[in-house]
């Protein structure tokens, strides 16, 4: 097989969801080619140059750097793939050019600009919603990252079951590092709940500040504060924090420093609208981290019995999670027992050989 990816997310300077998806995806997919009896010819698109250290070089596969300011997908990567006549051109992140020649598979992450449309720009939810529709209808295998994302592809774009995979991206454990120096270079107190994620509506951020609000009004003497760790994301609205007491925002944190601070945390409290798949909860569960996370979309799946789960439309529902896993020490135990457990389950390995099963459906 000639397979051509779209490589471009990789080369950020700063990683978030989607382009580590993108990343330990296609290095997962280059480790079982490198395996195979009869290797297929991988060739990585960039719109940027890649670090020589980015992926293990290999004869199997060539880097195609193909420089263009705008529209690089639906113009640049859609002539090249057309020219070399590439059998198949997966697409990590929700955007297929919208004319190519040949069969292409592309991952959806999520769809929760159609739940909450408000929690994104006009112009964002637009092209969200465009690239979506015309991706899904294209694509000849749809990869959902879970079954909640899938549901939604038929819901809302009546994509057919039969084309969709539901293929769980892998969870690596993060590094667990110095927590008091990573206490020190963020200004944390030693005893704290965790949210991390970008500052954006669709996070519930104000429902989070005011149910933290809630759990401190009723328990003065405990002195846990509410970290929230991650950079303004649009729409990020100020009044969301405004007057809170012992919350702390650290803007965009080095990964580096993650496994420290989830490891140094009372309970990553993630109550999401809306998520295709959370890395945070699953990576909190890999540092031995209680989690509290929301009962709908995809958290469910991934959480299992190995979390709180809670309305995250409900104040008082998020406040006593937060009162239960502070004042129970045996409660944080056990969560951290089954969570460690339920991380394991999602493997890069695993996630990379569903995708080739689906790369090798879409050929046939």
């Amino acid at each position: 097989m000639q397979l051509a990816i779209d490589a471009s997310r990789t080369t950020v300077a700063r990683l978030t969801g989607t382009e580590r998806y993108a990343l330990e995806m296609i290095r997962a997919l280059l480790r079982l080619n490198e395996k195979s009896a009869i290797p297929d010819q991988i060739t990585l698109y960039f719109r940027d140059p890649p670090p020589d250290s980015l992926f293990s070089p290999s004869p199997q596969v060539t880097h195609a750097v193909i420089p263009f300011a705008r529209a690089w997908s639906h113009v640049r990567l859609a002539a090249a793939v057309t020219i070399k006549h590439s059998d198949l051109l997966w697409v990590p992140a929700h955007t297929l050019p919208f004319l190519f020649a040949g069969r292409a598979t592309v991952t959806l992450h999520d769809v929760g600009y159609r739940w909450f449309p408000d929690a994104h720009p006009p112009r964002q939810r637009a092209y969200l919603d465009l690239t979506t529709r015309t991706s899904a209808a294209r694509a000849t295998i749809i990869l959902a990252d879970s079954r909640a994302t899938a549901d939604d592809l038929m819901r809302f774009y009546g994509t057919p079951a039969a084309k969709i995979r539901v293929v769980y991206p892998g969870v690596d454990a993060p590094p667990i590092g110095d927590e008091a120096a990573a206490r020190a270079k963020y200004g944390l107190p030693e005893r704290y709940f965790l949210f991390i994620g970008t500052l954006q509506p669709r996070k519930n951020i104000a429902a989070l500040v005011a149910a933290y609000g809630q759990w401190r009004a009723a328990h003065p003497n405990d002195p846990a504060a509410l970290v929230l760790a991650g950079g303004q994301g649009w729409l990020f609205d100020p009044a969301w924090i405004a007057g809170a007491t012992d919350v702390i925002c650290t803007g965009y944190i080095d990964e580096a420093d993650k496994g420290a601070l989830l490891a140094g945390a009372l309970a990553l409290v993630f109550p999401s609208l809306y998520e295709g798949f959370g890395f945070p909860v699953l990576e909190a569960m890999h540092c031995g981290t209680p989690v509290i996370c929301s009962n709908t979309s995809s958290l469910p799946e991934l959480a299992g019995e190995a979390a709180l789960l809670v309305d995250p439309s409900s104040v008082a529902a998020i406040a006593d999670a937060m009162r239960q896993i502070a004042g129970d020490a045996a409660l944080r135990t056990e969560l951290s027992q089954r969570g460690r457990a339920q991380a394991a389950r999602f493997t890069w390995t695993a996630a990379a050989t569903a995708a080739y099963a689906a790369f090798e459906a879409a050929l046939r």
